[in-house]
């Protein structure tokens, strides 16, 4: 029933749990006795940030259920497939804020798709792994099955994809070590996802990577502890598919996860899908689909070699061609990783000194910076500052650098903050210096490596801070740092 008075709404969402009546009480107290309407006192809650508009709206429909999973408090909907919604919320025991996956109403008295939802949960529960998405809790309230699980602020990488196109090989590296570790974790739990594609991995703010849906997932008898609970041959059409054209007459999970692991990283080193989207279920299940996947030296001939041997293996038909572990394939990853960075990080000093040796005098400069990085980084930029005629004061700590810029003289013209090693924390220390008074007019620039470029959109700027992104040139990074020291002369 739909609150008619504002009495009847502030006992409502004291009955819902939502408010108490301290806080009640307390926003009537600030309004000082003005008489105002149901929808205006909605309003007040919501600015005051005791109540979202999701709750406001349900409360004012009569809505009685849905409010709460569990100890988590549902604040609004974060996204919605065709089997579940999720929403965002908070625990209400910690104040920490969670997801909240709810399956849909009308898959309630399925008995099948409610098991494989509880089953997703459970064995999520079993694996605790930074790059896999935590599961906190799993149950059923209101007659709809629930799991609740570690919020991530971002997207999926099938979404950054089509947003931002094809990433860059280094980026990409990056995220394949660490989804390769997730992988690697969960088979040498015996477990393996059968369900990997892009719009299962979870790329954070920070850019960190991580394997979400274990719906599918399967135990293998042999090696799961578990696996009486869990064993079965669930899995994709795609996976049937892949595995009826290699010949193979059992479950062939591993290998079958090491394949589309490999489409994972083709989409994103490309741009492009390796198989065509398709929501004909005949489709889906057809292996000739697999016969008609392009290389990727031919989607994306600017590829190193190198590269495209890594994909090509891991996507081979034959089945004994790919990669037989995730730990074999990591291995070749992690060798890919270092050489890549270190090419990078040599081209980034060989700009510097190409601008040393065309001008002493311009696009260099003289004057001290001080640079905020983790250990590992920081040889590399004081090299490449001093390279622009800068004397580079380090350290890894942003608050000991804002104390030591805050004192007077300040110990260097400019501070930088680079997202390399540091990532968000990095951007955090940037951005309090716009918020705090006494910090305001210290310049400073942040550097937002390839892996972290969606936090230069969170970035606070003004006349004192800049931002500049990957790939950094020498003559742009010397012009943003006179621009800003000048603007306190």
């Amino acid at each position: 029933m739909k609150p008619a008075t504002t009495d009847e709404f502030s006992q409502r969402v004291i009955e819902l749990g939502l408010l108490t009546p301290e806080q009640i009480s307390d926003t009537w107290a600030d309004l000082r006795g003005q008489e105002v309407s149901l929808d205006e006192l909605g309003s007040q809650f919501v600015r005051r940030e005791l109540l979202t508009r999701y709750q406001l709206d349900r409360v004012m429909r009569g809505e009685q259920r849905g409010f709460f999973y569990g100890r988590a408090k549902i604040l609004y909907q974060a996204g919605a497939g065709s089997f579940a919604r999720v929403f965002r919320a908070v625990n209400i025991d910690t104040g920490k804020v969670c997801a909240v996956k709810v399956l849909r109403t009308r898959f309630s008295d399925d008995a099948q798709k409610c098991k494989e939802f509880q089953k997703e949960g459970r064995i999520g529960r079993l694996l605790q792994f930074e790059h896999i998405v935590a599961i906190h809790d799993v149950g059923r309230q209101y007659g709809s099955s629930y799991i609740t699980m570690e919020f991530i602020e971002g997207e999926t990488l099938r979404e950054l994809v089509r947003r931002r196109g094809r990433l860059e090989v280094p980026r990409v590296l990056d995220l394949a070590a660490q989804l390769a570790s997730a992988l690697e974790y969960a088979h040498s739990l015996g477990i393996t996802h059968r369900d990997l594609k892009a719009s299962n991995v979870l790329i954070s703010s920070a850019g960190d990577a991580k394997v979400a849906d274990f719906g599918l997932a399967g135990i293998d008898e042999e090696q799961g502890k578990n696996a009486g609970e869990f064993s079965g041959k669930a899995r994709t059409v795609e996976y049937i598919a892949l595995e009826k054209l290699g010949g193979m007459k059992d479950d062939d999970a591993v290998r079958s996860d090491i394949y589309f692991f490999g489409t994972i990283l083709y989409v994103a080193l490309s741009g492009k899908p390796a198989l065509a989207e398709s929501r004909d279920r005949a489709e889906r299940s057809d292996p000739k689909r697999f016969l008609d996947v392009k290389s990727l030296r031919v989607v994306a001939p600017d590829i190193s070699h190198d590269v495209v041997e890594l994909i090509d293996k891991a996507m081979s038909i034959e089945p004994r061609d790919r990669f037989q572990t995730v730990s074999d394939m990591l291995r070749e990853i992690m060798q890919l990783v270092k050489k890549y960075s270190e090419e990078g990080y040599v081209r980034l000093i060989r700009k510097a000194e190409a601008v040393e040796t065309a001008s002493p005098t311009n696009g260099t400069s003289s004057g001290k910076v001080m640079l905020v990085e983790s250990d590992p980084e920081q040889k590399t930029f004081r090299e490449f500052f001093t390279k622009l005629g800068y004397q580079t004061l380090v350290t890894v700590d942003p608050q000991r650098a804002i104390v030591r810029m805050g004192t007077f003289p300040r110990p260097a013209e400019c501070l930088i903050f680079s997202t390399t090693g540091l990532g968000r924390t990095a951007l955090d220390a940037f951005n309090k210096l716009t918020t705090d008074p006494f910090l305001h007019d210290i310049p400073a620039v942040l550097l937002v490596d390839g892996r972290h470029l969606s936090l230069a959109n969170e970035a606070r700027l003004d006349a004192y801070r800049v931002v500049t992104c990957a790939p950094f040139e020498p003559k742009e990074i010397v012009a943003l740092i006179q621009k800003i020291a000048s603007s306190r002369s």
